[in-house]
């Protein structure tokens, strides 16, 4: 089944089909293989492709997953896999079954900044926080199986109340404009099989084998869907990994770790130890900080890669010092690797996204080429967003998240009960929101004032559908798109949902860049590799387009990643910042850590410890800022816990000549800059 020959204990679980599985896979322990192998498996065994279920959290490793089963079982076979996050499982049953809960075939999914639109109109508010803020108590209870009624139920104080008053609204709006949310697509699959037999034995039947990934990251609603789904004597293989639970702050438990035991007494519970990642040097000291939690199953990582370079301890006097010593070391492993080096190996991991801007600044004077892991996409903020959602409609009139994001921005008089109505009557009749605001019969549920404002729209997209179809070339491209703009009145727009002028300006001027854009894909290639084409083209390729440009090609940069945005990746040179009481474990005077936060911390130390393949540094600071003021830091508990020696953490000489030869290099450019003044 492979070239290269399985260990025992992954060889066990590959070959485990006759009850549950449960497999411990530490980190850098091969877990991807053992699932497409155990896929393998399973065919051989007399299972059809589409009778296994392999779910994922990741698109990225849905996408691996689906190669390495390719790869494997051949292409045929693995396109009748079903290898999908949760939340495209979700679409997929909803779009099968949704007809027993009301929805119809293409009901709408709406994205985070949908989400927060519907609930300010909900809460009939300006404010800029708060709809953010009821967005996420919603997401959380939902996760947690709650309902409005059930949310209101456990709600303790006033502003919990008064959220859940906005939940119950905000469920009414959904369900009147046909359209769901991300934690819909979990917690509605998994309502209908609990309350529906028939549906819940089809699917039962369906998958006869169940793999999910990272079942360590499960909330409560999740873990409930694979219980309904594989049912009371179903198969499955569940993969994670304890020590690597990291995710309670969005719901995730390791209680459901805890229940499979419980749930199916006949489970097989199998480790996987043995690392094909990291030195042993690296895993010595991952397994001294992890051993001081509290243990669910006993697991302890070994490698046969060799002991590999010490951990170092990098002593800095402040964030500024440190920023310089992280890309002093990062600088001197790249060169020493000679050819073979790549800035793509080497990555510094921190806490905090604010902790970014040091390194960003330090990268940039050393001229070192750098991107920042879980950053915001120009294309995913959310005035590009809106302007997608208008481009996408000119070219799908029957999309109705776009119809529903276009026509709420700007405002144009078309209030939520005018959209809930449309959506009612859209759906009774099973036909988009945009065919049916010209429906002979509309005017039977609407007033001609809500008539009105919903035909002046229509109309409108109509004209501007028929000016992009003659907008040929970058300029005509460029002039319409403006034109467009400035018609609904964006700018102005823009004005009144930031709480800052200056807020605004950057949204403008990246809608400025988003036309600029526009009129270079609509004004042909170099040399005639690309004719001119009109607007209407670029709309119609718009999410193949954005697909392929944020895959792009592996460039070759140094990564900065928060620790949660770094878990499931890996690199050969890797520095650790900032180690120090506050940050890591994270905990404050106003926010004193719990014993579970500093289990959490503490398995997030440990996975940020085994991100490094090769070498690993981690730093120290004598002074930190807190707010304007500088204050002595203290080493983080966890640098202890590695027991990197005996007398103290060991400096390591070569990046302390790297420091001073760098500081050299300042004076003397100092002294220059000096002579030339």
């Amino acid at each position: 089944m492979s070239a290269f020959p399985l260990n025992p204990a992954q060889m066990a679980a590959v070959n485990h089909l006759h009850s549950p599985c449960l497999v411990l896979a530490g980190a850098g322990s091969g877990k991807t293989r053992v699932i497409t192998q155990k896929i393998g498996r399973l065919l051989q065994h007399g299972l059809r492709p589409e009778q296994i279920a392999a779910i994922t959290f990741t698109n990225k490793a849905a996408q691996e997953m689906r190669e390495r089963a390719k790869e494997l079982v051949g292409p045929k076979a693995a396109r009748k896999l079903t290898i999908s996050t949760f939340h495209a499982l979700g679409v997929r049953f909803l779009r099968e079954e949704g007809v027993h809960l009301g929805l119809k075939p293409a009901f709408s999914i709406l994205d985070s900044d949908d989400v927060v639109g519907l609930i300010r109109d909900c809460a009939n508010t300006t404010d800029v926080k708060l709809p953010k803020i009821w967005q996420w108590q919603i997401s959380m209870w939902k996760n947690e199986g709650l309902d409005a009624g059930g949310a209101l139920a456990v709600a303790e104080s006033d502003a919990e109340r008064q959220a859940a008053v906005i939940f119950q609204a905000y469920s009414e709006r959904l369900a009147a404009f046909q359209a769901v949310d991300f934690d819909d697509l979990i917690g509605l699959p998994l309502k209908l099989l609990s309350t529906n037999t028939e549906v819940a034995e089809r699917w039962q039947q369906r998958f006869r084998h169940v793999l999910i990934d990272e079942v360590q990251d499960t909330n409560a609603v999740q873990y409930a869907l694979l219980k309904a789904l594989v049912g009371r004597e179903g198969l499955f293989t569940a993969v994670g990994d304890d020590d690597q639970s990291i995710y309670g702050w969005r719901g995730a438990t390791l209680e459901n770790l805890k229940s499979l035991q419980t749930d199916y007494p006949s489970l097989e519970v199998i480790a996987l130890e043995q690392n094909y990642r990291s030195t042993s040097a690296i895993l010595r000291a991952a397994n001294h900080v992890i051993a001081s939690n509290p243990k669910l199953f006993e697991k302890k990582l070994w490698s046969e890669l060799g002991e590999g370079e010490a951990v170092a301890v990098l002593e800095c006097d402040d964030e500024q010092h440190e920023a310089e010593r992280a890309v002093a070391r990062l600088v001197a492993k790249k060169n020493a690797d000679g050819a073979n080096g790549k800035w793509s190996d080497c990555a510094i991991l921190y806490r905090a996204n604010h902790q970014a801007k040091l390194f960003e600044q330090a990268l940039r004077r050393a001229q070192v080429p750098y991107k920042v892991s879980g950053g915001q996409s120009f294309f995913e903020r959310a005035e590009i967003k809106d302007l997608c959602a208008w481009l996408r409609l000119l070219v799908n009139p029957d999309d109705d998240p776009a119809f529903l994001r276009a026509v709420a921005t700007p405002k144009r008089g078309i209030g939520h009960q005018t959209l809930a109505a449309l959506g009612q009557f859209a759906g009774a009749r099973k036909i988009s929101l945009f065919e049916a605001l010209f429906h002979d019969s509309l005017d039977t549920v609407m007033s001609p004032r809500q008539l009105h404002g919903l035909h002046e729209f229509g109309r409108y997209v109509q004209d501007l559908t028929a000016r992009a179809q003659s907008a040929v070339g970058a300029e005509p491209a460029r002039e319409l798109t403006m034109s467009w703009l400035e018609e609904i009145g964006y700018e102005g727009h823009l004005s009144t949902i930031d709480d800052s002028e200056k807020a605004a300006a950057n949204r403008w001027s990246n809608v400025l860049d988003f036309v600029d854009w526009i009129a270079r894909r609509c004004g042909g290639g170099k040399d005639g590799e690309r004719e001119e084409c009109h607007l209407l083209d670029v709309a119609q390729t718009l999410n193949v387009i954005l697909s392929l440009m944020e895959r792009g090609d592996e460039q070759d940069q140094l990564v900065l990643s928060t620790l949660h945005a770094s878990k499931g990746l890996e690199w050969p040179h890797v520095v650790l910042a900032s180690l120090v009481e506050g940050l890591l474990p994270f905990h404050s005077d106003d926010n004193p850590i719990t014993p579970e936060r500093l289990a959490e911390e503490r398995r997030l130390m440990y996975v940020g410890i085994t991100r490094a393949r090769r070498t690993l540094g981690v730093s120290v600071l004598k002074r930190r800022k807190k707010g304007r003021e500088m204050i002595i830091a203290r080493p983080s508990r966890f640098v202890e816990e590695m027991k990197l020696g005996e007398g103290g953490p060991k400096r390591d000489p070569r990046a302390a000549l790297l420091e001073l030869r760098a500081r050299m290099a300042a004076e003397v450019a100092a002294r220059e800059g000096e002579e030339k003044i």
